[in-house]
């Protein structure tokens, strides 16, 4: 394989990698911007509906996919749950004492995974999982380019409803200034519950679509927990229409990094770490942002 194409094809992997983590990464940056909380157990939802995905599959033979709308209402529901119950009382509590919480949230959820589903790789194979597409020299599987292309609708969807519809507007109006926004008749904690609903809901999807790409186990969460940090960090806290430009730039920074460099898979794993780094110095305000 030459250089420009194997260049091209490193470009074509990290571009359909980009999409799940795009997918992740809108939600974390919905409950910031929203919530005002860093939910540091937000991958381990993530987890827990690819869990969620390979027992449909096993006990029902359900398609993951096909199951996209069940798992994201009951996760949800899940989310609304927590928002009420454990998310709520920490939020006038301060920064520390909300990641504590969540952290915590995480270490607990992981430990129950281990508990309940042991710790080894689960993974199902769906018809079309094997399935490689060729086109001018490149190859790239029809898994990921389904749920690729899956999570670029998804988002766009999610856009639009906030751009184009109230409840949309409601959300961005509290986000920017729940004070104002109460004043001229929006509940902010009716917004904040369905704020972190979504969320959580957005990672169960993400986790529906990884459990046809890749595999389950208890501790896959917390490297997509970290991975959405390095996206938010980058697009800018809170900023959710910057996550897709920062996870193409992740996404592709990880495959020409295990691609070019020797040994770089390894070091493909902690380039989150290099961008949170430069973000923070360099573009503190995200790269939407001037």
């Amino acid at each position: 394989m030459s250089e420009w194409l194997l260049f091209g094809q490193a470009l074509l992997n990290g571009i359909l990698k980009s999409g799940l983590y795009a997918l992740a990464a809108t939600g974390m940056a919905l409950a910031f911007g929203v919530v005002r909380i860093l939910n540091l157990a937000h991958g381990d939802f993530l987890m827990l509906a690819a869990y969620f995905a390979i027992f449909l599959f096993s006990r029902y033979g359900l398609d993951p996919l096909a199951a996209i709308p069940v798992a994201f209402l009951l996760f949800f529901a899940l989310g609304a749950v927590l928002y009420r119950g454990a998310i709520k009382p920490v939020l006038r509590a301060g920064e520390l004492n909300q990641l504590l919480l969540t952290f915590g949230l995480s270490i607990l959820i992981q430990n129950l995974a281990l508990i309940f589903f042991g710790g080894n790789v689960k993974t199902i194979f769906v018809s079309y999982k094997t399935i490689t597409i060729s086109l001018g020299g490149l190859s790239f599987g029809a898994g990921r380019l389904v749920t690729f292309l899956l999570a670029v609708i998804l988002l766009l969807v999610l856009y639009l409803v906030l751009q184009r519809t109230r409840f949309g507007r409601a959300i961005r109006a509290v986000s920017q200034d729940p004070e104002g926004a109460a004043l001229i008749g929006i509940a902010p904690e009716k917004i904040n519950l369905c704020a972190f609903g979504i969320a959580t809901g957005m990672a169960a999807v993400g986790g529906m679509m990884l459990s046809v790409i890749l595999y389950a186990e208890p501790l896959i969460g917390l490297g997509f927990t970290m991975k959405s940090l390095a996206v938010v960090v980058v697009a800018g806290l809170g900023n959710i229409y910057g996550i897709f430009w920062a996870s193409l730039l992740l996404g592709v920074t990880e495959s020409l990094v295990s691609t070019f460099v020797p040994e770089g898979t390894g070091w493909a794993e902690a380039i989150f770490f290099l961008l949170i780094f430069f973000a923070l110095i360099f573009k503190p305000r995200g790269v939407n942002q001037a």
